[in-house]
């Protein structure tokens, strides 16, 4: 039997301050960088389609640590 691996995908949770950035300010920010909105669990989704590795994902965080400086939100993300 072949060992398939799945796409990674890494989701992402914004919490939001009312002192802080717009939600669509934060989620055009977000859309730029290729995540998008779902519903859910989670805010938004990025889709690796491929098998991302520890350092691509430390890499996309501190991208979205970055895109989001200064917005005044809060964020957490999950690779799997």
């Amino acid at each position: 039997m072949a060992n398939i691996t799945k796409p990674m995908k890494t989701h992402l949770v914004i919490w939001f301050n009312s002192e802080g950035e717009t939600v669509s300010e934060v989620t055009e920010r977000l859309m730029s960088m290729g995540f998008r909105p779902v519903k859910g669990n989670y805010d938004f989704v990025y889709d690796w389609g491929k098998h991302a590795n520890v350092e691509d994902a430390l890499a996309l965080g501190e991208k979205v640590q970055e895109t989001l400086k200064g917005c005044g939100v809060l964020f957490k993300l999950e690779t799997v």
